[in-house]
């Protein structure tokens, strides 16, 4: 009875690994004070009494709190900035921005409009600004020197996001922070702390999450890189000079719970991969190993144009023959040894994303044939917009949706090819649309082998996360295929090669029981 007892628990074991459904995210929807956003609004706009005629503050009664009547006054705002900040109306959480609303209309009435920096705390005109149903994004910079700050090699560019929509990870590293003095009174609540690259300032303004960044490097100061701690001054200018630019209530929002995610039915006779989190032996840092997620974070197209293509390491198992003569099975790569930090790996280092590469060309095949890895189209895994500066390699799509807050990254394509296709800030994509082909750029032509580095970030309280894209990524290839893949180790024979396995007493006493039945 205790074999049979262990049979059962082994098959149900197997069965249930199987099973295993990928499931899309958890999401929680914040609430919007609004109330207190009009009487911030009616504060600032006060300071100016010339200017502050020119809002209505008592709203229409009877009318739900979304209806934009309740709020005239956001309105009028939102009909002011829109020509500085397109459709920035369409945001369900109030827009925060470095732009002082009153001073620019007291001297556009007076005739003495200033170049637009000079409302803006020295920033230049927005490089990006972008608001949809989950909330708005933008990218500002600063000059090299300007402000009092160190020359530096290039613009400083900082990031501000606020979003009706907060992904729930499991995420050993999240909430951690610490004040900041200078800005106390301003943000009571509000953490700096340095993650993943990029020093952060996360509060919450009107109960909305919002997180200002910039990229940095967490060490002594270089020629060519941003150190944090030089950041700190230019983040707390920002900060400092945040105003109501916008933004308008909308319908209240639910909380969206993971389900199981869409897949195909029918079987692929050739596709197989490993389990999430089963990444090559001794790839990690620190021998801690992958992670398994098993959320499809987006129902997504799958990033290259066309199949076959392979999720293997580009710098692990190279020696390994079976890698190079077959696309299949796949393979984890998240958190591969790297330098960058990654929160959702086990030892705070990881690699990000997955690589992609496109099939190999049969033998005997040149440079210049089809099949070539840099003759592979990248194309727009969804409808959305680009956030790209002029000569970077990396090119990040971002959704944002009444459902989705989410970034896509592509690396290691050509940049001078990028920009001579205006793949630049604010571009809007087509889901399909090609956006570059398979590359091997880092910094420099050559710096790697031909293929793409793809990787997701959602939106937290930490700001936005690297989490990874392995199971994204294998079920938008199923739905380009077609067809179903089989995660290795699940297959039903082990299940078989168990009751071989069992001794000869058992197996003769199975036999007589059922005969007796």
């Amino acid at each position: 009875m205790r074999w049979l007892a262990a049979l059962c628990l082994l098959a149900a074991g197997l069965t249930a690994a199987a099973a295993e459904e990928f499931r899309t995210p958890s999401i929680t929807a914040v609430r919007v004070e609004w109330r207190a956003v009009v009487d911030q609004l009616r504060t600032e706009i006060g300071t100016r009494p010339a200017i502050a005629s020119r809002f209505t503050f008592a709203g229409q009664r009877r009318v739900p709190a979304w209806d934009p009547r309740s709020t005239p006054a956001l309105v009028q705002l939102n009909a002011i900035n829109a020509s500085t900040f397109a459709g920035i109306g369409r945001s369900p959480v109030p827009v925060l921005l470095p732009f002082d609303t009153a001073g620019y209309l007291e001297d556009q009435a007076d005739g003495t409009p200033l170049p637009l920096s000079r409302y803006q705390a020295d920033f230049r005109p927005a490089d990006l600004f972008h608001a949809g149903p989950a909330g708005y994004d933008a990218v500002f910079s600063l000059h090299p020197g300007a402000g009092g700050s160190r020359t530096f090699a290039k613009p400083v560019e900082v990031q501000i996001t606020g979003s009706i929509l907060v992904y729930d990870l499991a995420d050993p590293l999240g909430g951690k922070g610490e004040p900041v003095k200078a800005l106390a009174a301003q943000f009571p609540d509000m953490r700096r702390f340095i993650r993943e690259g990029y020093v952060r300032y996360a509060f919450t303004r009107f109960g909305v999450p919002y997180v200002v960044s910039i990229q940095c490097l967490d060490s002594t100061p270089r020629p060519r890189r941003l150190a944090c701690r030089e950041a700190y001054p230019i983040a707390e200018r920002f900060l400092k000079a945040l105003r109501i630019a916008g933004g308008q209530p909308s319908q209240p929002r639910h909380d969206i719970p993971p389900e199981i995610a869409e897949r195909p039915t029918a079987v692929s006779p050739d596709f197989t991969y490993y389990p999430g989190g089963d990444i090559i032996a001794r790839s990690s840092v620190r021998r801690r190993g992958g992670r398994a997620d098993f959320a499809a974070y987006s129902q997504i197209r799958f990033p290259l144009e066309k199949a076959p293509a392979a999720i293997r390491s580009q710098s692990f198992g190279r020696k390994n023959s079976e890698a190079g003569r077959s696309v299949y099975p796949w393979r984890d790569n998240f958190c591969e040894a790297r330098s960058f930090q990654v929160g959702q790996c086990a030892a705070g280092f990881g690699h990000q994303g997955q690589d992609i590469r496109p099939a190999p060309c049969p033998p005997n095949s040149n440079s210049e044939s089809s099949c070539h890895p840099r003759k592979q189209a990248v194309v727009a895994v969804r409808d959305g917009i680009l956030i790209r500066a002029p000569k970077q390699e990396a090119a990040t799509l971002q959704i944002n949706t009444s459902n989705e807050h989410i970034r896509f990254r592509y690396m290691h394509m050509n940049p001078s090819a990028m920009d001579a296709d205006g793949i630049l800030n604010g571009r809007r994509v087509a889901e399909g649309e090609k956006i570059g082909m398979v590359s091997n750029y880092l910094d420099f032509p050559n710096g790697t082998s031909y293929h793409l580095h793809f990787d997701v970030q959602v939106f937290t309280r930490d700001g936005w996360i690297w989490v990874n894209p392995y199971t994204t990524l294998i079920a938008s290839y199923e739905r380009l295929i077609r067809g179903r893949g089989r995660e290795i180790g699940t297959d039903p024979p082990a299940v078989a090669a168990v009751v071989q396995a069992l001794p000869e007493d058992v197996l003769r006493h199975n036999a007589r029981e059922g005969r007796e039945n």
